[in-house]
């Protein structure tokens, strides 16, 4: 009876008001600034041309386990969306703010969502030219890094018999020299 008494206090049940649509959310930035872009041509498994723009590419880049050169990650989606592609360059050597010629570097290429991954074994087979790395503006300790990876073998797949082959990659990113 309470209930009853409480709910005809309230008169004539009302139509619910939907909530004011809000304006979407500002997009994260990608890590890439206005300038990042990622172009290689694969050769194996994966063939075709890769050229991704900011836009359309996610971008990190920190440093390494303790303190051991950088890392930087790139991802997209191939042409016609087949494949969503992650490159992982590791640069042991790589110094903050330096630039840098033939950088022994492994790289690693995810064919995410598939659990397949193509590797370097180690440092002997791709190496890295860091062209410019150049402070960002108004940023604690974040640099705007460009420069191209160049393979000799191809990176075998680390569960599976196949590989890829990427002779050069060219890239242009950001990297937070304090990232965790």
């Amino acid at each position: 009876m309470a209930a009853c008494a409480v709910l005809a206090a309230c008169g004539e049940a009302q139509e619910p008001v939907p909530a004011p649509l809000l304006p979407p959310p500002v997009a994260a930035a990608n890590g890439c600034g206005d300038s990042g872009y990622l172009r290689t041509t694969l050769y194996g498994s994966f063939e075709g041309e890769i050229d991704w723009s900011s836009g359309e590419l996610d971008c990190e880049g920190m440093p390494r386990p303790n303190a051991a050169g950088a890392r930087l990650r790139f991802a997209g989606t191939t042409a016609g969306g087949p494949h969503s592609l992650a490159f992982i360059i590791a640069m042991p050597g790589l110094e903050r703010g330096a630039t840098a010629s033939e950088l022994a570097s492994n790289v690693t290429m995810i064919e995410e969502g598939s659990g397949r991954f193509f590797s370097t074994p180690g440092l002997e087979s791709c190496w890295t030219d860091i062209d410019a790395q150049t402070r960002v503006e108004g940023a604690a300790d974040t640099w705007s890094i460009a420069g191209k990876l160049y393979c000799i073998t191809p990176l075998p797949e680390l569960n599976g018999d196949a590989s890829v082959l990427l002779r050069e990659l060219h890239f242009a990113g950001l990297l937070d020299w304090n990232s965790k």
